[in-house]
């Protein structure tokens, strides 16, 4: 109906509102409601503009990432007060889109002649203090210089990334240098579950030994259950999202982009809901947790 009134407006220099209200079959009293309403609708596209370049800012700086919740946690934490619906429209008519994940391919591979550790998550994926339970998975991306395989521990109760490793195999050694950078951060307490899939890596005499001398307890997941490891999982997710899309030229410049993702954005830049604090970034939650033990 609003191009039909525009038409109206348009022609109601060379023909009266009457006649052309008539030929249109629209009423009269509805034609100059619109018309009264007009002002309003400019300064509400004018707002809608504004709004749109804070969003497309807050895009570009999340890496394309975000959909509607973190655009709107984000706007609230500057200080915006804007309706959630409002935001969502607006994406929408701008064609602002946060990022869709995609599957990969496992790379666990279980020891048969092992013996796995008890499960001591029980896919609870929640964690009263840092420190107390970490969870570590491996994944591997696409250079052409072949394959660059990582290694990651991520603490449940910040969603920080505490230890990482990177090198072109994926043997026990990669998972015992990120637990030891994860150790060397002051990490994980002494009792602290380190929690993994079944694959060889972790069940190793090498990995074993390092648990035992930081007085750590280890805990496995079942074989072929995705939900065991669930938070370890979507955090590979993320991180292909984001990063995993294409191949790089060389193994060095895959690492620096990890390093970029996992020190920058992911630890202090990104937000995630806690389920008391609301959205933070894992490095703001940590704080959280140490003053309100402080206290």
């Amino acid at each position: 109906m609003s191009e039909l009134y525009r038409l109206i407006h348009a022609e109601k220099a060379n023909h009266p509102v009457v006649l052309l209200c008539r030929v249109r079959k629209v009423a009269r009293s509805s034609y100059y409601a619109w018309r009264g309403g007009e002002a309003a609708r400019r300064e509400r596209q004018v707002a809608d503009d504004a709004l749109a370049h804070e969003i497309t800012v807050l895009h570009i700086a999340s890496r394309h990432t975000y959909g509607v919740p973190r655009i709107h946690a984000e706007l609230r934490r500057l200080g915006r007060r804007v309706n959630r619906k409002r935001v969502a429209r607006v994406l929408r008519e701008r064609d602002i889109r946060g990022v869709t994940r995609r599957k990969r391919r496992s790379l666990t591979r279980p020891d048969a002649k092992a013996k796995p550790a008890p499960d001591l998550i029980g896919r609870d994926c929640h964690a009263e203090r840092p420190g107390t339970k970490l969870v570590g998975d491996i994944t591997y991306l696409p250079t052409a210089e072949g394959w660059l395989y990582l290694a990651r521990w991520l603490d449940l109760a910040t969603r920080e990334v505490v230890g990482y490793a990177m090198a072109d195999h994926h043997r026990a050694e990669l998972v015992v240098d990120a637990l030891d950078m994860a150790h060397g951060r002051g990490g994980p307490e002494p009792g602290c579950v380190i929690h993994s899939d079944r694959g060889s890596e972790y069940t190793s005499a090498q990995f074993r030994e390092r648990i035992g001398k930081f007085g750590l307890r280890q805990s496995c997941g079942r074989t072929g259950s995705c939900f065991d490891n669930a938070a370890a999982e979507s955090f590979w997710a993320l991180l292909e999202e984001e990063i995993g899309a294409r191949t790089w030229p060389d193994r060095a410049t895959a690492r620096a982009e990890v390093f970029t993702f996992s020190e920058t954005f992911c630890n202090r830049r990104r937000l995630r809901k806690h389920k008391t604090f609301g959205y933070l970034t894992p490095a703001e939650t940590r704080q959280r947790h140490q003053h309100a033990l402080a206290a």
